[in-house]
């Protein structure tokens, strides 16, 4: 079994709840995107991000405008629709509910589910 393929197939998983994630906090320009996923340790291609970004535009998830840039040409900044947010906050809860099912299984010693220490004694 190819590690680097199952583990590939688990960041596509997140991807889409990652860039949401970011674009949740203030507009973006897609490079922003890409420099907080590489500081996170979560690698993105422009290749893969801006197909995602129009696919969650035409959804209704997210808007844009242009800027002018003194650089360059006009640059397209992505923020979140009420609709966009609403997704969000959806994905959220499964991303929670996931996590913890998983940490739950992960956790587990011989079939059963490992005690948490009490702290409060």
């Amino acid at each position: 079994m190819d590690i680097q393929n199952t583990q590939s197939q688990m960041r596509k998983g997140v991807l889409e709840f990652c860039i949401l994630s970011i674009i949740r906090k203030g507009e973006v320009y897609p490079s922003d995107i890409v420099d907080s996923m590489k500081a996170a340790n979560l690698q993105i291609l422009e290749g893969t991000l801006y197909p995602l970004l129009t696919r969650l535009k035409n959804a209704g998830l997210l808007t844009y405008r242009w800027v002018e840039s003194s650089s360059g040409p006009p640059r397209k900044y992505f923020s979140m629709t009420d609709k966009g947010l609403e997704f969000y906050n959806e994905l959220e809860r499964t991303w929670q509910e996931l996590a913890d099912a998983v940490d739950a299984i992960t956790t587990q010693t011989n079939g059963q589910l490992t005690e948490t220490p009490n702290t409060n004694q």
